[in-house]
């Protein structure tokens, strides 16, 4: 198996998918910061920005958890 082939199969596993959890919380820190510095600052258009990232953020998240859940399922043996 090629390594590219072994990176895309990485990616659809339960611990690429706890990876990519992972590193979308750790861009929620920067996001936060963000919506702090904008709220210091009195900059609306900053912290609409925070808060559309925010949100894209916890989209993400849920995308992820749901391919998780979807992962477990998989890994039930029947019969």
């Amino acid at each position: 198996m090629s390594a590219l082939n072994k990176a895309k199969g990485f990616k659809k596993s339960k611990s690429g998918t706890y990876l990519s959890i992972g590193t979308t919380a750790f861009g929620a820190l920067s996001v936060m910061k963000q919506a702090k510095k904008a709220r210091t600052e009195n900059d609306t258009l900053r912290l609409v920005d925070a808060v559309v990232s925010a949100a894209a953020i916890a989209t993400g998240i849920a995308l992820l958890l749901r391919e998780l859940k979807r992962l477990g399922d998989d890994d039930v043996l029947l019969g």
